[in-house]
Formats: C-alpha cells, sequence, structure tokens
C-alpha cells in the first residue's frame, strides 16, 4: 500500500514538473521585452531616430540601438511617468523591465521582437533613406542574422510532450476512479487477515462451549499433527458447519481456530463473493481456493455463508444466475474433480434450513457443529470472561447473576457486562456493583427509564392496575415463574412492566405452563375491566403474544384435543420467501375455522381463569397497584410481602455509591489473581440475592420476552 501511495505521488510530482517545464519554455520564447508598443517601434524608425538594427530572421528578434537626442528623450518621458505613477500611489509598477541598455552611455539600445517582420524588412530601404536625409554624412547599419531550419521532431516535442501528460493524467483519473486499481482485481478474493486486524482469539477466549471446542479442538489437531490421523487412515472432515442463533459465538470459534492452528487463516463473509458483475462471485471462490491450497495446511472461514449458499432455484421469477453459479463453483472447489487436501473449510450460519442440499452432504460439510444459548454453567464461564478486566464489588456473584439470566447468549452477557460498566463509571464508583448489573438487565430488556416523560394521575392509575393484574396472575398460576419486580415507570416503548424471574434453565414447556402464560398476558386487561370499567390499547402487545402464542400450542405443538397431534402450517419464524412463498397452507377452509375457533376457546378459558383470580383477591389487586402508585417500583420481595399480608417499610433516599475505601478493596480484589472467585464465593455465602434476570415482560405496549 505505501508502495502503491509513493508510485501515485512520483506520477504527480513527474507531472507538475513537465507542467513547469512547459509554463517556462512558453514564457522565455516570449521576449520579455514587448513593453514597448509596435507603433513606438515603427515611429522610432519614420523619424530616423534608429541607428543601428540587428535583425534576427528567424524569430524576429530585434536589437534597435537609438539616437542620443531620441535615447534622452526617452529617458526624460520614462522618468515622468514614473513621477506621476509614484504620486498616483502606484510606487514601482510590474511593467518596468530593465531590458534596455547604453551603449557608448549615450545611446540606448532596445530589445523587441517584430511581429509583422516581412512588412518590416520591405520598408527596411525607406527607413534608410529617411535616416540619411535627417543625418546628413552618415550611414544607416542594419545586420541580419539569417533564418535557420528548425528540425520537424524538435517543433513537435512540444506537441508530443503535451500529449503524454494528457494521457498520463486520464490514466490517473481512472485509476483512482476505479478504486486505486481495484478494477483491475475484481475478480480477486478478498480475504481478511486476522492477524493484521489484531482480533486474535484462542480457546481461552470461548466459554460456555465445550463439546464445541472439541470439535474443533481435533481440527486444530490434525492441522498440527497431520501425520497421527493419517496412519490410521482417518480422513479430516472437508468441512465444519457451525450453526446456531445470533449472538452464540460462532464467529468467536472460528476465530480461535485461527489462534490456535497456526496455520494461515483465510476469511471472507458470504456477501464479500456476490457481485452485480456476472462470474465475479466463481472467481472469487477460485481465487481464494487457490490462494489457501498454496498455504496448505490452512482454514477458510466463510461468515454467514446463507447469502450465497441458499437453495439454488428458489429465486422469484428464475434462479439468481450470478449467486447460482458462484454456489456451484463453491461446490466444485470443495469436493469436485480436483484434490482439496490440506483446505478445511468453517462456515458460520443461523439459518441452516435454506442451504442447499449439495453444500450439506459428507465431503463438503462432514459435520455440523450446533452452537446454541449456553446454560447456567456456561452463561457463569462467560461471564468470567467477560468480567476478566474489570473490577467486581464483593457484593457481585457471578453464579447469581448466571442463574438469573435464562435465555441470554454470549452477545447479550458482554453487552450486559459492559453496561454495567457503564453505569457505575457514570455513579462515579470505582468498582461493579450488583445494583449497577441489575440496572444493567432490565435496560438491555426493556430499555433506559424515561423519567422525564409527563404522566397523567389516569394513566398512572391505569398502568398501575394493569401491571398489578399481570402480578397478581403470575402469583396464583402454579407453573408461572416468580415475580422479580414491577415498575411503572416508561421503559423504552413500554409504559410499564412486569418481570418474572425464570427459576432455572428450560428445555422444554408444558401445556400448562403455556395455559398459565396466557393468563398472566390477560391479566392486565381483565384488571382495566374490572377496576376501570373500561379497557386500553396498553395491552395491544399483550394481546399479540397471546394470541401467538394459543396459535403455536395448536399448529405447531399439537396441544389441541379436537385437532389432535397434528402439525399444521410451516414454522412463521423460518419463512423462506423462495421456497415458501408458492407454497400452500397445507390445509383446508373447514380445518382453517376449526383452527380459529380452537383460538379463540383458548384465549376466552385464560380470559375467564385470570377474571376469577382477579376477581377473587381484589383486595391484594388494590393493595399492588396502591403501593405501585406510591412507590412506582416493587421488587419481588417486596410483591410477595403485600401478598402474604405483610407491610412494607417506609421509603428511603436511594443507595448511594459504596464508599471510597471499599470501593478501593474491592479494585483491589478483583484485580489480584486468583481473588476474584474467591469474593464471589463470599458473596454467595453471604446470601446474596440474584441481582439480574432474562424476564417475561408483561405490561403496558411491553417488548416481547427474549
Amino acid at each position: 500500500m505505501n508502495k502503491r501511495r509513493g508510485t501515485n505521488g512520483l506520477v504527480l510530482l513527474l507531472i507538475l514538473g513537465l507542467l513547469i517545464l512547459m509554463f517556462v519554455m512558453t514564457s522565455t520564447s516570449s521576449d520579455a521585452t514587448q513593453s514597448y508598443k509596435y507603433s513606438e517601434i515603427i515611429g522610432y524608425y519614420e523619424r530616423g531616430e534608429v541607428a543601428d538594427t540587428t535583425l534576427n530572421l528567424s524569430n524576429g528578434a530585434m536589437e534597435i540601438t537609438l539616437m542620443e537626442d531620441a535615447s534622452q528623450a526617452l529617458a526624460q518621458q520614462e522618468a515622468e511617468d514614473q513621477q506621476a505613477q509614484q504620486a498616483a500611489g502606484w510606487g514601482q509598477v510590474f511593467g518596468s523591465q530593465q531590458s534596455e541598455v547604453y551603449v557608448n552611455g549615450t545611446q540606448r539600445q532596445i530589445l523587441y521582437t517584430m511581429p509583422l517582420l516581412n512588412q518590416f524588412v520591405n520598408n527596411l530601404d525607406r527607413y534608410k533613406e529617411i535616416y540619411e536625409t535627417n543625418n546628413p554624412g552618415q550611414t544607416w547599419s542594419c545586420d541580419f542574422i539569417p533564418a535557420t531550419e528548425t528540425p520537424f521532431w524538435v517543433t513537435m516535442i512540444p506537441f508530443i510532450l503535451l500529449s503524454v501528460i494528457i494521457m498520463a493524467a486520464f490514466y490517473y483519473f481512472v485509476y483512482t476512479q476505479s478504486g486505486g486499481g481495484k478494477a483491475m482485481n475484481v475478480g480477486r478474493a478478498k480475504v481478511k487477515d486476522q492477524a493484521e486486524q489484531g482480533r486474535k482469539a484462542t480457546f481461552a477466549d470461548v466459554a460456555g462451549a465445550d463439546e464445541e471446542k472439541e470439535e474443533l479442538e481435533e481440527i486444530v489437531e490434525f492441522l498440527k499433527n497431520q501425520q497421527k490421523f493419517n496412519t490410521l487412515g482417518a480422513r479430516i472432515p472437508h468441512g465444519v458447519l457451525l450453526v446456531g442463533p445470533p449472538g452464540t459465538g460462532k464467529t468467536l470459534l472460528a476465530r480461535a481456530v485461527a489462534g490456535e492452528a497456526g496455520v494461515p487463516f483465510f476469511t471472507m463473509s458470504g456477501s464479500d463473493f456476490v457481485e452485480m458483475y456476472v462470474g465475479v462471485g466463481a472467481s472469487r471462490v477460485r481465487d481464494l481456493f487457490d490462494k489457501a491450497k498454496k498455504a496448505a495446511p490452512s482454514v477458510i472461514f466463510i461468515d454467514e455463508i446463507d447469502a450465497v449458499g441458499r437453495q439454488r432455484g428458489t429465486g422469484l421469477g428464475g434462479g439468481h444466475d450470478e449467486r447460482e453459479q458462484t454456489l456451484n463453483q463453491l461446490l466444485v472447489e470443495m469436493d469436485g474433480f480436483a484434490a482439496n487436501e490440506g483446505v478445511i473449510v468453517i462456515a458460520a450460519t443461523n439459518r441452516a434450513d435454506i442451504l442447499d442440499k449439495a453444500l450439506l452432504r459428507p465431503g463438503r460439510f462432514d459435520r455440523q457443529v450446533y452452537v446454541g444459548l449456553p446454560d447456567v454453567k456456561g452463561r457463569e464461564e462467560i461471564l468470567k470472561v467477560h468480567t476478566r478486566n474489570k473490577p467486581l464489588a464483593p457484593d457481585v456473584s457471578l453464579r447469581t447473576v448466571a442463574k438469573s439470566t435464562a435465555g441470554f447468549s454470549g452477545a447479550d452477557l458482554e453487552n450486559l457486562v459492559n453496561e454495567a460498566a457503564l453505569l457505575a463509571a457514570k455513579r462515579g464508583r470505582k468498582a461493579i456493583t450488583e445494583q449497577d448489573i441489575e440496572e444493567a438487565s432490565i435496560k438491555v430488556v426493556a430499555g433506559p427509564e424515561k423519567r422525564s416523560r409527563v404522566v397523567t394521575p389516569k394513566e398512572k392509575r391505569l398502568t398501575a392496575y394493569h401491571e398489578a393484574g399481570h402480578a397478581i396472575t403470575h402469583y396464583y398460576s402454579k407453573t408461572a415463574d416468580p415475580v422479580h419486580e414491577i415498575s411503572i415507570v416508561p421503559r423504552g416503548m413500554a409504559g410499564g412492566y412486569t418481570m418474572s424471574l425464570p427459576a432455572e434453565d428450560k428445555n422444554y414447556v408444558t401445556k400448562h405452563q403455556m395455559e398459565d402464560e396466557i393468563v398472566g398476558l390477560l391479566g392486565g386487561r381483565v384488571a382495566e375491566k374490572l377496576v376501570l370499567d373500561d379497557i386500553s390499547t396498553g395491552a395491544s402487545n399483550d394481546l399479540e403474544r397471546a394470541t401467538s402464542t394459543a396459535k403455536a400450542m395448536v399448529m405447531r405443538y399439537g396441544f389441541s384435543e379436537r385437532l389432535g397431534p397434528v402439525v399444521y402450517g410451516q414454522n412463521p419464524n423460518e419463512t423462506f420467501l423462495g421456497r415458501d412463498f408458492g407454497a400452500g397452507r397445507g390445509y383446508s377452509e373447514e380445518v382453517a375455522a376449526e383452527i380459529d375457533q380452537e383460538i379463540r376457546e383458548m384465549l376466552d378459558e385464560a380470559y375467564e381463569t385470570a377474571r376469577k383470580i382477579l376477581s377473587d383477591h381484589m383486595d391484594q389487586l388494590h393493595l399492588v397497584a396502591g403501593a405501585l402508585m406510591e412507590r412506582e417500583k416493587l421488587t419481588g420481595e417486596e410483591f410477595r410481602t403485600l401478598m402474604t399480608g405483610g407491610t412494607l417499610p417506609s421509603q428511603e433516599a436511594e443507595p448511594q455509591a459504596p464508599h471510597d475505601a471499599a470501593a478501593e478493596r474491592a479494585v483491589e480484589r478483583a484485580s489480584a489473581p486468583g481473588t476474584q472467585d474467591d469474593a464471589q464465593a463470599a458473596a454467595q455465602q453471604a446470601g446474596a440475592e440474584p441481582p439480574a434476570a432474562q424476564p417475561a415482560a408483561e405490561g403496558t405496549d411491553s417488548p416481547e420476552p427474549q
């Protein structure tokens, strides 16, 4: 890159130098003595005031020697002109050129270029007669310098130089407009080097994915010691496909393979193969594998491979020729006629269902490694990685944070820790406390608080009863998760929220759990109807989620006794436009009517259950709503205290930041090697509360759960 920039600078300097040279040549070729007018020069000859003339017949350059009287008159005129200019404030003007010299001290010599050379030569005899008539006894002298014929190639030099400069400028313009010569390399693979990007990772940076690391460690070992596998006749997989939800660490695992293997690692995105020019994608695939084969053993990583590897023949109105050509070339390179030894392809996607079947067969992608959401142990390990360089206060226990963040991916946990660090810095703390993590977890899910929003007392009362209805229906539902926090402070798009904290990770969801979930979602609407005798738009998101849950129970999970264990239609969350756009529903109109009726009956039954719960516990509904209007927030413990007949303590000021000395001790303990786990263990023994939650949030236009 530096060499190219130096070449460009050299070309620019060369062009600039040629332009300056041409300017100097043209400026010097034009005589600087043109300050005299043609009429003035001819006037000297007409008056017989020129004593001697030397004329160059090639270019018309003249040396004119004036008589003494004419020289004195010219000098006097110039002096008067200069005085007039100085009086006018002009000073020494730029037009006064020292092109005259004195001959014998009295006669002035003028240098001039005659424009009308032929006409002047024809009048020389007449000028001679005028001179000799006015100056009897003196002889007029006129010397000629004969014209020399200039070679043709010399006259062509300026035109050649000008043409070269124009062509060089045009080439430089086209070169820069094409991205510094990239137009000539459009078929080259845009390979990224991890070492140059400075983002080297190892398996030590990957947490919560032990089985996935084992699969990839086998590939790393093969790259380091191929003989160990070859002696047993084992063939290493040609390709490994990493599949999983977004944010689970698929790209990080690929970077860790590059850091551990110590072999050339070529990485590209699936979109890097797609261009508007036909054939460019296939050319880049060939170039990528050529580079990898030359550097074998090596690893190729293709991120978001679904951009180029989706099923063929699924384009609307015909296939996408360029993308399908690129996919065909990729299939051939991975397992075609040519040998592909020593090159391992790793790819990542979160939509394996839309990939072409020929790409997924053994011999191309031999293995599919599913990288799912981490469990509680994996979340704790991920939190340890992301808090490695962050000081934690003694009240923070990563184990309890991991238990309270069920459903969080690795990216969610990294964002959670970063938000907590930002909050701690904003509050002037020297260590991240439990309160910071608690606030960050809610902020990540529901957005920041909007305390500046003006809320009328009527809307505040409506929101309080709405959220109280959610909380009480949760409390009396057998399988619902316990309530973690209730708030009527607006956050994001929600006017309030009720968060429930899952007690443990769930791999399956039962029918009763989904029914109780619908009851909890409808609790806010029922509370509005019972207490206010009116309903609002605040329950729109609750109704949408309740309807979606009931629809999934009927159409996907076979929970309907009337319709039986049958799946109706496709999963709406995994629609592939090119494949599913023209597909039918897969069931008749009569079945569709039964599905609608079954969904309606489920929702009506849940609505009636929520109405009965709130009607039987109306006093608790008023109690919780009143506490919300007074305090705006209730923790899970405070809510359970009210529900069991207890009394809440009086409100106190918000807790202040830890004392500086305590914070400094926390920083020392967190930064000292081997003491962070001890501090977490001490916090666990002290019975620290779970600081954060991955909630199922219901509320006034509350966001969907993650």
